[in-house]
Order: C-alpha cells, then sequence, then structure tokens
C-alpha cells in the first residue's frame, strides 16, 4: 500500500535467567522469604485485622481503625473464607478440604467501601481460605504487621473448640489484640 510503513520488529533479545532459576536449577534451596510473596509497601507495618462481619469482629475492627490512625499506619482487614471438610459429602476416611465459595467477602468489601469511618485511613481487604489462626497470622507476617487485632468468641463453640483469640494468642509471632 503505498502512504503507509509498516515499522521493522526491534530486535528480540533473549532474556537471561534470574538468580534464583539458577540456584533452583543448580539445587541450592531457595530461602522462604525470597518466594514470599511481595506485599504492597503502603501496607507494610500496618494492623492485622480478622472481619467477618459479627459484632465482635466490628469492635475489633472499631479498635483496630483507631490503632492504625493513632501510629500512622494502613490497616489490613482479613477474611476468612469458609473450607470445609468433603468427609461431610463423601465419607472419605482422610480429612480432605474443599473451598467453598465465599460471596460473603464481596459483600463485606462492598460494605467497608461504603463505610465513613475508613475514609481516614488507608485499608485494604484481603480475602483468605483455611484455617483462621494460620490465615491471620500469616497475613502479618507477608504485611509484617505490628499487630493483630481479633474479637473475642462468645458462645459454645469457642468453648468447646477454643476460641480463634486464644489460639492465635498462643502462636502468634506478634502481639495480639483481643477485643471483648
Amino acid at each position: 500500500m503505498a502512504g503507509h510503513e509498516f515499522p521493522e520488529p526491534a530486535p528480540r533479545k533473549r532474556q537471561v535467567a534470574d538468580p534464583d532459576e539458577i540456584a533452583a536449577l543448580a539445587g541450592e534451596p531457595i530461602a522462604a522469604e525470597e518466594l514470599r510473596k511481595s506485599c504492597d509497601p503502603a501496607f507494610r507495618h500496618g494492623v492485622v485485622v480478622g472481619f467477618d462481619g459479627s459484632t465482635s469482629s466490628e469492635r475489633a475492627l472499631s479498635y483496630a481503625i483507631g490503632m492504625a490512625r493513632r501510629s500512622s499506619s494502613a490497616l489490613i482487614i482479613v477474611h476468612v473464607a469458609n473450607r470445609l471438610p468433603t468427609t461431610v459429602w463423601a465419607g472419605c476416611e482422610p480429612p480432605v478440604f474443599v473451598d467453598v465459595p465465599d460471596h460473603r467477602t464481596e459483600v463485606l468489601g462492598l460494605e467497608l467501601a461504603c463505610a465513613d469511618y475508613l475514609s481516614e485511613v488507608s485499608w485494604i481487604l484481603v480475602e483468605r481460605g483455611g484455617d483462621i489462626c494460620h490465615e491471620l497470622e500469616e497475613v502479618g507476617r507477608e504485611y509484617e504487621a505490628d499487630a493483630i487485632v481479633v474479637g473475642s468468641t462468645h458462645g459454645i463453640v469457642g468453648r468447646i473448640f477454643g476460641s480463634v483469640a486464644g489460639r492465635l494468642a498462643k502462636r502468634a509471632q506478634r502481639p495480639v489484640v483481643v477485643i471483648p
């Protein structure tokens, strides 16, 4: 076609493998810190709070907002989605866990986005699946959180199986604040 030029393609450079790939191929172990997902630096050293929409988690969120505001840090709100054992459905011997779609996180995210009380602090909503204690501690580790805030468990289920707050306080590697 007259008057129309197609540019020559740029020469493609061959990408060299990064040192981690070379170390992995050589059989050298890669540190867990290097494999960890990087998080947004704006949320590093923030306050992690477990939130599921219950009354106790709302109190914990209120306290965590104040804590983040006083320390001029960000807020990492964590919702742990349900995981149910397949033994309930299939009668399997070994407990196998299945992620159940939890649309509650979307609803909570919309409610939090419309909330006026979160306008004074930077926040992010993180969804995880699995054991609540493990996931809260894992998010705290990833974001190098200064503290984890949770609401206390009321009722017979917490007395029988142990509360999330109690189990988290025993195993956490950072301060845990339990709000009654």
